[in-house]
């Protein structure tokens, strides 16, 4: 691996913190409390890990520009935005939802979770999405 392999790392760790998500959350509608856990405690581990060499990789390389021009532009652009905005609040709602349902404050942890679960998988999801826009759509001849 090097370090242009980065970004395919990430969205792939971005992949798997969505399966992830969607696993957890399938679990725990299901009544399968340990499988939410593992579940909840995999996908901020994989999240942290993707943070660490998203951050890696950018204090190395820099921002990647997007060439492409029309509506493709506009929409990446969109989907960039709203993922940048959301992934703040997922960093500070993340780790405090995981320490509510860890310590079996259950109300507290589910009213967090329905504002910080969906934010999370739009987060891990537009992640995957906005490396293939970038590195797929945008770099096709």
């Amino acid at each position: 691996m090097t370090f242009a392999d980065l970004p395919a790392v990430n969205a792939g760790l971005n992949s798997l913190s969505a399966i992830l998500l969607l696993i957890g959350f399938i679990a725990v509608k299901s009544g399968r409390l340990e499988l939410h856990k593992r579940c909840m405690v995999g996908a901020f581990t994989v999240s942290t890990l993707f943070l660490i060499s998203y951050l890696t990789y950018h204090f190395q390389h820099g921002a990647t520009g997007f060439q492409s021009q029309g509506w493709i532009r506009t929409t990446y652009f969109a989907i960039l935005l709203s993922h940048t905005i959301l992934a703040v609040p997922v960093a500070i709602l993340a780790p405090w939802t995981l320490i509510l349902g860890w310590k079996d404050r259950r109300e507290k942890h589910r009213r967090m979770a329905r504002w910080t679960w969906p934010m999370w998988m739009y987060v891990s999801v537009t992640g995957v999405l906005i490396y293939w826009m970038l590195y797929h759509v945008d770099r096709a001849p």
